[in-house]
């Protein structure tokens, strides 16, 4: 069955005028339009696509990639305004609909959020929702200290970066963690810090402890050398200095200065880092 909303694997059937149909293995049939079929495809291959509607609410396949998938977060570009919902781009050629109702708050023209797809049981459409907390998990997250996760990176406020762990729960990189921008609808690997009591998640961006001393602490050294044998920070640095010159927190940071002074690598002197 080839399902909306979701990657399907589809084997090349028949060129027409429109484009290829694609087919499952029942025999179900779906168009692929011209401009977005592989110059290398050929009768009978299988080809990876993304299944959408169209206006007429036929199933189009498409070798763009959507910002999300069924039941996932994603980014959300509003292009337009109605009196009965807004219109946002998403990686595909359809623009998604995101209904009053569905808005946590009303939407303008040009703003950037972050959705969640599903789909419309009146209508059957692909549609988008931003009252994220109606889709979260509640239960308590099956993650460890450590644990790496997945991230898509929501909103900013006062004590951080917000971000939807694992497409289920809600995380916050502390301000103090962040070592390079945190772009909203980004994705990236990071690790479980802490499982809180109300089952939020605090996250990090690099992994805690030992493992990765080792790594930081080479780009301390490469560093060092690169500046002829000087780097001018020490653990009495600015975070932003730290971060703008090695893209580390100052806690990691001081951590593998310290394992490079066990190890008699480095000379620590009041202003400056310096080679054995």
């Amino acid at each position: 069955m080839i399902e909306l909303g979701k990657y399907n694997t589809l084997r090349a059937d028949r060129n027409t005028e429109p484009g290829v149909y694609l087919e499952d293995e029942n025999g179900e049939a779906v168009l692929l339009p011209h401009k977005y079929v592989p110059l290398t495809l050929r009768l009978g291959d299988m080809l990876e696509v993304f299944i959408y509607a169209d206006n007429e609410n036929r199933l189009i396949a498409t070798t763009l990639k959507p910002t999300m998938c069924l039941h996932e977060f994603g980014l959300l570009k509003v292009n337009s305004v109605t009196n009965y919902g807004a219109f946002a781009e998403w990686g595909v050629a359809k623009d998604l609909l995101i209904p009053l109702k569905e808005q946590a708050k009303k939407l303008q023209e040009g703003q950037t959020t972050i959705g969640y797809l599903f789909v419309d049981e009146v209508t059957g459409r692909l549609t988008a929702s931003t009252k994220l907390a109606r889709y979260m998990s509640d239960d308590k997250p099956e993650l460890s200290v450590g644990d790496e996760v997945e991230i898509l990176v929501a909103d900013g406020n006062d004590l951080g970066v917000q971000v939807i762990v694992n497409n289920k729960h809600w995380g916050m990189v502390f301000d103090s963690d962040i070592i390079e921008p945190l772009m909203r609808g980004s994705k990236q690997k990071a690790y479980v810090r802490k499982v809180r009591d109300d089952n939020k998640l605090d996250i990090a961006l690099e992994k805690d402890g030992y493992q990765k001393v080792e790594p930081n602490a080479q780009r301390i050294l490469d560093a060092i050398d690169k500046n002829g044998g000087v780097l001018n920070l020490t653990d009495k640095s600015d975070p932003e200095d730290i971060r703008d010159q090695l893209v580390m927190s100052k806690k990691t940071f001081k951590k593998a200065v310290g394992f490079l002074y066990k190890e008699k690598r480095i000379v620590i002197e009041d202003t400056c880092l310096k080679l054995a």
